[in-house]
Order: structure tokens, then C-alpha cells, then sequence
């Protein structure tokens, strides 16, 4: 339990932080779905428009410390392929 003034404001912050940082990765997370959801069905323009809506939401996240860049570099580099894959198929 904090017992100091700083503790208590620390404790405060951190679920203020908490709160918008899990808001931010649900956001992201639902961005990630839809190219998901977009690949699974089979449509490469449909799945490049979401992707292309994905990136700046992921690229926010880094900035605001929610995610590592390389794990959005992964993730959109994996990604691209597989939209890029549909064509491919189509």
C-alpha cells in the first residue's frame, strides 16, 4: 500500500497510464483483426486497404511506447506478405 504523497501520485499515474496504454492496444489489436479477418476471406484489395490502415495505428503504438518497433516490423513485414501471398493465388 502506498503510504508517501509521491507513492499515492505514482499510483495514480500508473493507472492513468495503464488505462490509456490497454485502450491504445485494443485499438491496435482491432486493426489487426480486420487484416486478419480480410485475409481469411480471400479478398487482396479489401485486405490491402485494412493494412494500409493497420500501419500508421501499429507505427502510433511504438511512439507512444505501447509495443518494441521490431515486434511492428514483424508483425507488418509478415503481414504484407501474406496480403501480397492473396495476389498470388488470385
Amino acid at each position: 500500500m502506498a503510504n508517501t504523497e509521491q507513492s499515492k501520485k505514482r499510483a495514480r499515474q500508473s493507472e492513468a497510464r495503464y488505462a490509456v496504454n490497454k485502450a491504445r492496444r485494443s485499438r491496435i489489436r482491432t486493426f489487426l483483426r480486420k487484416v486478419e479477418e480480410a485475409i481469411a476471406s480471400g479478398d487482396q484489395s479489401a485486405a490491402a486497404d485494412a493494412l494500409k490502415a493497420a500501419q500508421p495505428e501499429l507505427a502510433r503504438g511504438v511512439t507512444k511506447g505501447v509495443l518494441h518497433k521490431n515486434t511492428v516490423s514483424r508483425k507488418l513485414s509478415r503481414l504484407s506478405s501474406r496480403v501480397k501471398g492473396l495476389a498470388a493465388k488470385a
